[in-house]
């Protein structure tokens, strides 16, 4: 048994709607019960002593338990002292020992309650919540609205709810991705829609912060940090929050409603970490989006994702689907329950209902579908279809922009250059999913001879590395350049990974002079360019030195 966190939840999470703390102990499946049993009875003393409502909630996890306690917004830190003291009862009952007294925490508690306790902060939480106006919140800062229609005051100096005039505060559409791959793409496409439509569009992603085209910052803004920061720009009309696995997992999901929510999928990726130890979990985390849409609002789920149509049966609001497959049992059944869904047929994307049939736009007029290569930026098409016209964008609109979006306008993520006539396909997958997609796409490129450079990071099981290194060969390689990737070496030597990569590829019928290794990716790319001839192909996974590849490509470009 081990404590391995309390913290703050500062929205919707994997236990509950409301704000609160939360205590992560790793511990085996048959401590669970005992666990909770001590961990019930000591919040319930702590919130008798602190006139706290007792609302809890308990998620059993592979390898541990994460425990809730809701409270106050203005008491978060307070509520993660009581979660810590809790754990050391918790401790002390289950080796023995007497437990600890609540007054051995009081101090800490208070000194907590001290500092962040705020009753004109509460005061304006309800007063919004009783003129149904959005309202965000941080350790700085409180807003009401969104976007054009919002305001922000520092929570040292709020104002008086009665002396606001409440019409000056609304709702901007906003529309919230989550999934295992095509988040990035798909936020970019959505973008690219919505300024199509004539939105000043406010984005929170992976890669940056941005309203249009204009980055506010760059860095990992796709956690409820920048959520709140895109929602409250003066000059935002419309919002796409990319929201990723651990944002969820560390403070729940920035807002309370959205216009429409898109889950991408559920694939292999970060598995093993606390909450997301096996696909079940990870689906878990990100099923956290659909109460956003829950009582009002549109959910977009892949219909060819046989986990995400397995978990749609809980949702009791409205539901559109996607797919790449126009026969699929799960699109028959949502048409004939009138549901929409956005569907590949007949090589166009169309919207489909009980009693319609809307055409979108040709696959093969999509640049970022490569020709109708490139399957699944079709389905991330077909999402940000979807999306965004449960966000109120006309398909005539929306078809428009999918067949004028660029590749330059969705960096890293399958992008095919021409250099000297060689054809090089750059691309940022890391995770087995994304990979076959790419193999997929690459397979329908038309090449004399095709090379892989790549590498794998260690933490990846071995039996995972072996099915794609096949993978990877089965789409007609003449040449693999493996990178050691040595800040991913994740606990194994150097050269191991290499070693699983080039047995698997051997035992595929690779030859070992079709297999070279690299200790950096730029090396591998630089002899990759030098090894092409034209009416090649080189197919490029840059993970640790993206920028570097970038440039070398750049630089290529520029000589040839």
């Amino acid at each position: 048994m081990e404590f391995l966190d309390a913290r703050r939840l500062t929205g919707p999470n994997i236990c509950c709607d409301k704000p609160g703390s939360i205590l992560d102990i790793a511990c085996s499946p048959n401590q669970i019960a005992q666990i909770r049993a001590i961990w019930e009875a000591s919040i319930s003393v702590a919130s008798q002593e602190m006139g706290w409502p007792n609302i809890t909630h308990i998620e059993p996890l592979e390898g541990g338990v994460s425990l809730v306690i809701e409270a106050p917004i203005d008491a978060l830190y307070a509520a993660s002292a009581v979660n810590e003291w809790a754990w050391q009862c918790i401790q002390a009952e289950l080796n023995g020992e007497e437990a600890p007294g609540f007054d051995t925490a009081r101090h800490e508690v208070d000194e907590a309650l001290a500092d962040e306790q705020n009753s004109q902060l509460i005061t304006l939480q309800e007063s919004a919540a009783t003129h149904q106006t959005a309202f965000l919140w941080d350790d700085d800062e409180a807003s009401l609205g969104m976007g054009y229609a919002s305001k922000t005051w520092s929570v040292k100096s709020l104002p008086d709810p009665s002396q606001l005039d409440w019409d000056d505060f609304s709702d901007i559409p906003v529309g919230v991705i989550t999934g295992t791959n095509g988040k990035t793409t798909c936020t970019r496409i959505v973008s690219q829609i919505l300024q199509s439509a004539g939105f000043h569009t406010g984005i929170s992603c992976t890669d940056w912060l941005a309203v249009n085209d204009e980055i506010i910052d760059e860095g990992d803004w796709s956690g409820p940090g920048g959520a709140r920061t895109i929602l409250r720009q003066s000059n935002v009309t419309a919002a796409i929050l990319e929201t990723a696995r651990g944002g969820l997992l560390r403070r729940g999901l920035g807002i309370t409603r959205a216009d429409a929510a898109l889950i991408t999928n559920i694939a292999e990726d970060h598995l093993g970490d606390f909450g997301s130890h096996n696909l079940d979990e990870l689906l878990n985390i990100k099923w956290i989006v659909s109460r956003a849409v829950r009582q009002s609002g549109t959910l977009v789920l892949n219909a060819d994702d046989p986990r995400l149509v397995e978990k749609a049966k809980e949702h009791t609001g409205i539901i559109n689907w996607f797919s790449l497959n126009p026969e699929s049992e799960v699109i028959a059944e949502a048409v004939n329950h009138n549901q929409a869904c956005y569907v590949l047929s007949d090589g166009n994307l169309i919207r489909l209902t009980a009693d319609s049939k809307h055409h979108i736009c040709a696959e093969a007029d999509i640049p970022l579908t490569i020709d109708g290569a490139a399957k699944h930026n079709t389905a991330n098409s077909l999402a940000a279809a979807a999306l965004t016209h449960a966000m109120g964008v006309e398909l005539t609109d929306i078809g428009h922009a999918l067949t004028n979006i660029t590749q330059a306008q969705n960096p890293g993520r399958s992008n095919v250059h021409d250099i000297g006539g060689v054809k090089v396909v750059i691309d940022f997958a890391h995770n087995p999913h994304a990979m076959a997609a790419l193999f997929q796409m690459a397979q329908a490129i038309p090449a004399k001879r095709r090379l892989l450079a790549f590498g794998q990071a260690g933490d990846r099981p071995d039996h995972s590395i072996r099915d794609l290194s096949r993978a990877a060969w089965s789409i007609g390689l003449d040449k693999v350049f493996i990178s050691e990737l040595a800040a991913y070496h994740r606990g194994r030597d150097y050269g191991e990974v290499f070693g699983i990569i080039r047995s698997e590829l051997l035992a595929a019928g690779a030859t070992p002079d079709n297999i070279k290794h690299f200790d950096a990716e730029t090396d591998a790319f630089h002899a990759a360019l030098d090894w092409a001839e034209p009416g090649d192909l080189i197919i490029m996974l840059a993970l640790g030195e993206r920028e570097q590849v970038r440039n070398a490509l750049a630089e290529a470009m520029k000589n040839r």
